[in-house]
């Protein structure tokens, strides 16, 4: 890390990252001259890569016509446009798109839309909402609270609202147990969400909030078939909303512009945030379907909230650009297969790896798990901070990837999750692995070395 002075207040108080002065396609290029492979987009962001030049002209394009209109006085052609993209076709029932500036403020605009539209409906009782433990929503007050990640929550506890209740995650390598066949497992967590709307009074429950693939906190863990089938049929059964976050998850990721295309099942409402616009501008979103707006529109006519850059124009062209690119080069198609590649070379390179206890993903969202001992699925220390390690030995050799602790119950457990840009190509895939499979190692020799003395 950089000795340099810096006034930005970045995520560690104690090391200063290095500049990245460039980027171009999978790779970004730092202060130093090192090329870096961004194995992970950042954080499942970069789904295009790096200055993509058909993005870099649709942005220059609407800088020097409308940068910036507040959403009280105008809309903007941008904003019509992406919205016509995503929902002017009304996937599952999603009819209308809300643009934000990131995750947490759609997952934020998700439940109050929920909330409005109960109280709209004459049902104001509907006050409490289900997620899952081990699951992220956005870090501020109103998603954390919604998230089931323990030690984002654990400093904010006492800020965060109790409307929020949490069940077993879907989570098949540590919740299954030993005989249970994966419909038993699936029943098992039905019957706990059954339980939990009966316990606060089905009556009150506005939503059921989940990852249809969870991200950053468990990484990439899908659920077993049928379980989101189930899950609908409940939430239906009760007159509560599904809201289903794919920040990370969605628009293309998993090999279908949705996540939940793939689970054959539809929300009633979506975020969608980091492949929306690949970090060419912020930009989030929430869709929601039709009966939910027409509600509020034959009621009070007005959603009660709001955000200074909502449809911001210039990340609306950005977004638009990159969901063209998205289809215009066939890249869900590309995803599949790369997808595949990725799968095969991480099992050929972790499958009987004495300390890869879980290979798990779908699409170009894959992740590793690693365990102390692999028959007791027993993880490392946490003090050893293993995925940290694994992160700076990566990235020393020039791999980005993303990291994670606690995955098992927020305090144990390791994991680094694999996120590529769905430009990358065969080689470029290879060489992540092939990277990733280094850092691993060596970490773990030096783990090992350290104990034997």
């Amino acid at each position: 890390m950089s000795k340099r002075t810096s006034r930005v207040l970045h995520r560690s108080l104690r090391e200063t990252p290095p500049l990245a002065t460039g980027g171009e396609g999978v790779y970004l290029f730092a202060e130093d001259g090192r090329r870096v492979i961004d194995a992970s987009g950042g954080a499942a962001v970069s789904c295009l890569g790096h200055q993509h030049p058909r993005v870099i002209a649709a942005m220059a394009r609407q800088a020097s016509t409308l940068a910036y209109a507040h959403t009280a006085f105008f809309s903007s052609e941008p904003a019509e446009a992406l919205a016509e993209t995503l929902v002017g076709h009304e996937p599952g029932g999603l009819a209308y798109a809300y643009f934000v500036s990131g995750g947490s403020e759609a997952i934020e605009a998700s439940i109050k839309l929920a909330r409005q539209y109960f109280i709209e409906r004459g049902e104001p009782q509907r006050r409490h909402f289900i997620a899952r433990r081990q699951s992220y929503h956005g870090n501020t007050l109103g998603a954390l609270a919604a998230g089931g990640n323990a030690w984002r929550r654990a400093p904010y506890a006492p800020l965060l609202s109790t409307a929020f209740s949490h069940v077993t995650p879907a989570f098949a390598y540590h919740e299954k147990r030993e005989a249970e066949s994966d419909a038993q497992f699936v029943a098992r967590l039905v019957a706990e969400l059954e339980a939990e709307f009966q316990r606060l009074g089905p009556e009150t429950v506005a939503a059921f909030l989940a990852e249809p693939v969870v991200g950053a906190t468990a990484a990439a863990v899908t659920a077993p078939d049928g379980y989101f089938k189930a899950v609908r049929e409940i939430c239906d059964r009760h007159g509560a909303l599904l809201i289903l976050d794919e920040v990370m998850c969605g628009m293309g990721r998993t090999g279908t512009t949705h996540a939940w295309e793939q689970e054959h099942v539809a929300p009633d409402i979506q975020a969608i945030a980091k492949g929306l616009g690949g970090g060419y501008q912020p930009i989030g979103a929430m869709l929601a379907s039709g009966k939910i707006i027409d509600t509020i529109r034959a009621g009070s006519g007005a959603f009660l909230h709001g955000h200074t850059y909502l449809a911001h124009p210039l990340a609306c062209a950005a977004a638009l650009a990159v969901q063209d690119v998205i289809r215009e080069d066939s890249l869900l198609d590309r995803v599949r297969e790369r997808g595949k590649q990725l799968e095969q070379r991480l099992i050929e390179r972790f499958g009987n790896h004495r300390h890869v206890g879980d290979i798990r993903g779908r699409g170009l969202f894959w992740a590793i798990e690693l365990v102390a001992d692999r028959a007791s699925r027993t993880s490392f220390d946490p003090a050893l901070k293993l995925n940290q390690k694994i992160k700076a030995e990566a990235f020393a050799n020039g791999l980005a990837c993303y990291p994670g602790g606690g995955t098992v119950d927020g305090v144990r457990g390791d994991h680094v999750l694999l996120a590529p840009p769905y430009i990358a190509s065969a080689n470029e895939i290879d060489l992540i692995v092939d990277k990733l499979g280094t850092a691993v190692d060596n970490v773990l020799r030096s783990v090992e070395t350290f104990h034997a003395q």
